[in-house]
């Protein structure tokens, strides 16, 4: 039985990771900064927390992430760690990168110092690439982050291909653009959308503040994400991937689309609000995962209408 551990399980995408370890016969330990605290909520509600082994590890304490590599001896590390919304990096610069690097860093040196061929996926982010325009960004697109979350990513991102070209470890990171899914906490902007407009169509008379709703972004389905993830170590050679649908539109549609599936008109509701303005957001985003599709056969199926109907029902 194949062993994995998932930093970061507490968050949507070590859910629904874990689910599909699980479904494929793996043993699954998650870490968690204290275990015996932790709720896991997202494991609890797809009903698979009794199924996962939890233990308690900070990612950013060496000696934690020595200690607790050596002890599960793990086949597969899925890297989600780490500090994730772009609009808190800018309150909490420091923090998101110690959070993200620290984390990343003593994983890869743990898996250098035990050996054994321990396989790491590390995820990475769409943001790093910054303002796009209209052509779609691949893995050969240069970086230029435009948030302290995204610099912290790229950091990451070089560290994890420098690992894997002068240690030889198995070691790759997915450069995920965005996904969502009901796991998604309020304080993401497409969660909550959702959750006003649900609410506003239920009678509340609750206006949605928003600041920039002219940005363009790529949107797909959490649950297929993880799936590429999976796919990224299961290669006879470790490389990076770009995850994303391939298919963008700006946040204006994406409120748009969810008031209609509610049957409301967005602009009697959603009002701007000027202090919810990042000081520097990138404008346009867009992503080419041909790679992904053509290496390791994964393309996302879902499209953002179908995610705003699957959030809003």
């Amino acid at each position: 039985m194949k062993r994995a551990l998932i930093t970061g399980i507490g968050g949507q995408d070590g859910a629904y990771l874990a689910k599909l370890l699980l479904e494929q016969g793996y043993e699954v330990h998650g870490s968690s900064r204290d275990a015996q605290a932790a709720a896991f909520a997202g494991l609890a509600k797809l009903g698979i927390r009794e199924q996962v082994k939890a233990l308690s590890m900070a990612p950013g304490d060496f000696h934690s992430v020595l200690a607790a590599l050596g002890e599960i001896r793990p086949h597969e590390i899925y890297n989600l760690s780490g500090q994730s919304s772009v609009g808190l990096s800018f309150e909490q610069p420091v923090a998101t990168m110690e959070s993200v690097l620290g984390a990343t860093m003593n994983l890869l040196e743990a898996m250098r110092s035990l050996g054994g061929g321990m396989r790491l996926f590390s995820a990475g982010s769409g943001e790093c690439f910054g303002e796009t325009g209209a052509v779609p960004a691949n893995e050969a697109t240069p970086f230029r982050p435009h948030s302290p979350y995204a610099v912290a990513k790229s950091a990451a991102h070089w560290l994890v291909s420098n690992y894997r070209e002068a240690y030889g470890l198995f070691a790759c990171t997915g450069i995920l653009f965005n996904h969502e899914s009901p796991l998604r906490p309020e304080r993401f902007v497409t969660q909550k959308i959702v959750q006003v407009a649900k609410r506003i169509a239920a009678g509340s008379k609750q206006k949605l503040e928003l600041g920039n709703t002219r940005v363009v972004r790529d949107w797909g389905w959490a649950p297929e994400y993880v799936e590429a993830m999976y796919l990224m170590l299961q290669q006879d050679r470790a490389d990076d991937y770009v995850v994303a649908t391939g298919e963008s539109v700006s946040l204006e549609d994406f409120i748009r689309f969810t008031f209609e599936h509610l049957g409301l008109d967005w602009k009697e509701h959603v009002v701007a609000n000027q202090a919810l303005l990042r000081p520097l957001d990138i404008v346009e985003s867009r992503a080419d995962p041909a790679k992904a599709a053509r290496v390791l056969g994964w393309t996302a199926r879902t499209r953002v209408r179908d995610v705003v109907a699957r959030l809003a029902s």
